[in-house]
């Protein structure tokens, strides 16, 4: 037996089909098809750019991973040449040059990084942003017809 909702006592069955449902609510002026087919537009907007989204962060997240295992590489050769052989001074004036391609090799993989995510993030708002202005045609189009009809 089927369990009765608890915060509505709707069929929710009988919505399955959005178009057949505003149908019922005969609203001169009002293009129901093309209402949904906006929607449905908005929809597929919001999946696409969600979609670019992701593969961000996917890109994101494999070129952190590959940094991470450069610099663990990097790291260990470092490590084996300052173990080597060699006066004090020697080993302190290779340390200072280890830590100056460290930080230049750091701060040029940050700004790898903040380009991807920059660029992810602008591929996604261009889809938006698109979809608005084809709405705000829509919506334009929409209120001429109704104007015309007047």
């Amino acid at each position: 037996m089927a369990k009765a909702n608890p915060f509505f006592d709707v069929d929710v069955s009988k919505f399955t089909d959005v178009s057949k449902m505003m149908s019922q609510f005969k609203v001169p002026g009002v293009d129901v098809e093309a209402m949904v087919a906006a929607q449905q537009k908005n929809i597929q907007a919001l999946t696409a750019a969600n979609q670019l989204a992701f593969e961000g962060f996917q890109a994101v997240a494999r070129r952190q991973s590959e940094i991470l295992r450069q610099t663990i590489e990097q790291t260990t050769s470092i490590v084996s040449e300052l173990l080597a052989a060699g006066s004090p001074e020697d080993k302190v004036a290779k340390q200072a040059d280890l830590v100056k391609v460290a930080f230049e090799k750091a701060l040029a993989n940050t700004r790898e990084l903040a380009e991807l995510v920059s660029k992810s993030n602008s591929e996604a708002a261009d889809v938006i942003n698109k979809r608005v202005t084809e709405s705000l045609e829509e919506l334009k189009v929409v209120v001429a017809k109704v104007k015309a009809s007047k």
